[in-house]
């Protein structure tokens, strides 16, 4: 057996996912990039970043990262990955379809819906490793250089049960219900209906982990919209650009969420995302800017 993957990492293991407890499986990855100039991103990143997570997961543990990639976690009709990761932080600037980036380093969040004795595995799955994020455009190679992990919640909440949030945006929410053609309408955060399709979401998740006992965790969850003094913004993401799988997919930023829920709830929408595409490009992302407990009835 492979010394750095712990029994608790073989994720087949249904026992772990829904009768450990799952907390600080958020970890800060920083990059810095191979060649010293002309180091050019794709603006659409996400999905090369996700491409790239995969096969580093692959590396470490080839029948979790099969699990993740061909079946995920659920029913046959309703699937989830149950990770997520952030947008890329650097400077840069925009030549049209291309990210300049102004420096050599970077860095994003990723978070696993894992038990949390997995934290040593996963941080040594990262840590040294290449990522190269490309299209047919350009490529962008870079060493992993530090793995941080990160708390949920702030130390204060640790044993608290019900929990009200507020949560900041680091990555774009994607929302939408689908229509007759199979594919999704996106939602805007001030639609009426956008508020109500992020709840269901995060249901089916909880529902995809702990089957009909997610009713009890899921009690008492809520989750909406808070509008800053600028309005969203919509941001367009193209997966498998100039290909025949092309697909555009309308994200929103520049809004906070409000949340509140059991903590196995909210532990789990923290790890998985808020939302839809949370694997495959990132969505829903979110770190807690405010959190406090809430007196049960």
């Amino acid at each position: 057996m492979n010394p750095r993957i712990p029994p608790v990492a073989l994720l087949n293991h249904w026992y772990y996912i829904r009768f450990h407890y799952f907390n600080l499986m958020r970890f800060r990855i920083t990059l810095q990039t191979l060649s010293e100039t002309g180091n050019i991103l794709p603006v659409n990143y996400p999905y090369p970043l996700s491409a790239a997570i995969y096969r580093i997961l692959h590396a470490g543990d080839a029948a979790y990262a099969h699990f993740l990639h061909d079946k995920g976690y659920g029913s046959s009709l309703k699937q989830f990955k149950l990770f997520c990761f952030s947008d890329i932080r650097t400077p840069f600037t925009i030549q049209s379809d291309r990210l300049i980036m102004k420096g050599r380093v970077a860095n994003f969040l990723v978070s696993f819906h894992l038990p949390e004795a997995a934290s040593h595995f996963i941080k040594g799955l990262f840590l040294q490793q290449n990522i190269e994020i490309a299209d047919r455009k350009s490529r962008c190679a870079f060493q992993v250089i530090q793995v941080e992990q990160h708390p949920l919640f702030p130390s204060a909440l640790v044993g608290a049960d019900l929990i009200m949030a507020h949560l900041s945006l680091l990555s774009p929410v994607y929302c939408g219900v689908k229509n007759e053609r199979g594919n999704y309408d996106f939602l805007s955060p001030d639609h009426p209906g956008f508020a109500q399709q992020l709840r269901f979401n995060w249901l089916e998740k909880c529902r995809s982990v702990w089957g009909e006992a997610a009713a009890s965790h899921f009690a008492d969850a809520s989750i909406e919209p808070i509008f800053t003094e600028h309005p969203p913004k919509s941001r367009l993401v193209t997966v498998k650009a100039d290909t025949a799988a092309e697909t555009r997919l309308r994200g929103f930023t520049h809004f906070r969420l409000q949340v509140q829920g059991r903590r196995p709830a909210l532990e789990l929408l923290l790890n998985a995302g808020v939302g839809l595409y949370n694997s495959s490009v990132g969505g829903g992302c979110c770190e807690v800017i405010r959190a406090e407990t809430v007196k049960s009835l």
